[in-house]
């Protein structure tokens, strides 16, 4: 599956926080690229349980 979608990235004290818009999924990490690859993780995980719960189609 690939899905593509904008992601925000800024920093919050120590941390870089990344947001996925279109999907409201967030993640963080020490820096910008550490944030957008666990962004990257938590939005796989993420639509990884919605199609498995059959909720997919909803969400996309």
């Amino acid at each position: 599956m690939n899905v593509e979608y904008t992601a925000q990235i800024w920093k919050e004290g120590t941390q870089y926080i990344a947001h996925a818009m279109p999907l409201d999924v967030m993640s963080s990490g020490a820096t910008p690229e550490a944030a957008r690859l666990a962004l990257d993780e938590a939005v796989y995980l993420f639509l990884s349980v919605a199609k498995d719960r059959g909720t997919l189609e909803e969400i996309l």
